[in-house]
């Protein structure tokens, strides 16, 4: 009796089990299978496998069986996106074209095109060389080569200055301390949104600073380094017994500037050593530097000097064609003899082989810059603010050139103003320059 009860608990256990084991190999077959490994898509432009150390094989034929054809996609993924046309497919951009890396989502084009586009700055004095305010663009018209052009642009807007100071050292002794003197007032007529340089010039001219901040502790410090002590110049005497070499030692001149045969001539005729006055180099040299500030600053060089020029290795031609092809305007303030009433008028006059007296104001006529005659020391720091206020201060006119971008002459300007008894401060040519065209 109690074999046969252990036999039927048996039984009933191994089907119990055996029902089990169906139930949980049901719910096993419910849950889907893992999605198979795809292989990665092919590199655009690239048809074929990739074999190192040989390139790119042939493409396989329809027919035979690849990676990604052996194994089936699930039901569930999404297909594989479709491979882009090879890059040598697209076609080639224009030349005024510029297709830089295409942003993230897009992609975009950049066109680059050449505008001849003409700024003019332009002071506005009346007959008693006072700034004349108040004018708008109606009243100005500016004609290049003879042709009426359109206004595109006009503002009254004070523009920041990077100005170049040139100082001569090469002035006479009393002058050369008025100047000394006269430096502390530099800064104060400068604000914090301007830059300055300071070259100097005698025999030569020389960088003592590049462009630094107007209100800095540097400029004052390299103003005084450009204090100098000046020349002394003597009277020459080129006959008589104190002509030709009244001092000798071992049978020559104690100055050899005297010694017979060389540069003074002979024993019966001395040839007094000439000036040098190199105003020319030092415009050239603070042109360059000037030449790298950015465009939308107002480029000025600011000479104080009496306008001497002798023994430059430029021309004045050469360097006023270097100002003109950069926007660089020149100032100057006139001290010595050509800041003397009547005789500076007359230094501008120029006996051929003989050294220039005042070349200023032709480099501030041709560029449209302006002069300031000042003798003693309080004229003198007057004349830097007043020179810098004019600069900063001045009508900007812009119009769009109707000469070719290609075309590489100069090109003259005359800015006229619908006012009687004004004078127009404004430059007379420009070169076009390639930097126009950025």
């Amino acid at each position: 009796m109690r074999s046969a009860v252990a036999a039927l608990t048996l039984a009933v256990s191994v089907g119990l089990g055996l029902s089990v084991v169906g139930a949980l190999a049901q719910n096993q077959q419910s849950v889907p299978d893992a999605p198979a490994p795809q292989a990665p898509p092919p590199l655009p432009g690239i048809n074929g496998a990739v074999t190192p150390g040989e390139g790119t094989g042939p493409a396989a034929p329809s027919g035979s069986a690849s990676s990604s054809d052996a194994v089936p996609p699930a039901a569930d993924e999404e297909p594989a996106p479709p491979t882009p046309p090879p890059a040598a497919s697209q076609p080639p951009a224009p030349n005024n074209i510029d297709q830089g890396p295409p942003p993230a989502g897009g992609s975009i084009q950049r066109f680059v095109i050449d505008v001849n586009f003409v700024e003019v700055p332009v002071t506005v004095k009346d007959a008693k060389m006072k700034e004349v305010p108040g004018l708008d663009w109606r009243d100005f018209q500016v004609y290049e080569n003879g042709v009426l052009q359109h206004l595109s642009f006009f503002s009254v807007d004070p523009q920041p200055l990077s100005i170049a100071f040139v100082i001569d050292q090469s002035l006479p002794s009393p002058v050369m301390d008025k100047v000394n003197t006269s430096m502390g007032a530099i800064q104060g007529a400068l604000t914090p949104y301007d830059e300055a340089a300071v070259f100097t010039y005698g025999n030569g001219p020389k960088e003592l600073t590049g462009f630094t901040g107007a209100q800095g502790n540097r400029l004052p410090a390299v103003l005084s380094l450009a204090q100098a002590t000046g020349t002394d110049p003597m009277v020459p005497v080129n006959s008589g017994p104190f002509a030709n070499c009244p001092m000798t030692e071992n049978g020559n001149c104690v100055d050899p500037n005297l010694q017979p045969g060389r540069s003074a001539g002979n024993n019966t005729f001395m040839t007094i050593p000439k000036e040098i006055h190199t105003l020319n180099d030092a415009i050239l040299a603070a042109a360059k530097e000037l030449s790298t500030r950015p465009k939308e600053r107002r480029r000025i060089i600011y000479v104080i000097s009496d306008g001497k020029e002798y023994g430059s290795k430029a021309t004045w031609r050469q360097v006023v064609q270097y100002l003109e092809t950069n926007k660089i305007s020149v100032y100057a303030t006139l001290v010595g003899d050509s800041a003397r009433w009547g005789e500076g008028w007359v230094d501008r006059f120029h006996l051929p082989f003989s050294m220039y007296d005042n070349i200023l104001y032709k480099y501030t006529i041709a560029t449209g810059g302006d002069t300031d005659a000042a003798g003693g020391i309080n004229g003198i720091e007057k004349s830097y603010s007043k020179i810098a206020d004019e600069a900063r201060n001045q009508y900007t006119l812009g119009y769009l050139s109707h000469e070719s971008v290609y075309d590489d002459r100069p090109r003259n300007i005359e800015v006229r103003v619908d006012r009687p008894n004004v004078d127009v401060i404004a430059k007379r040519r420009y070169y076009p320059s390639g930097q126009d065209y950025k």
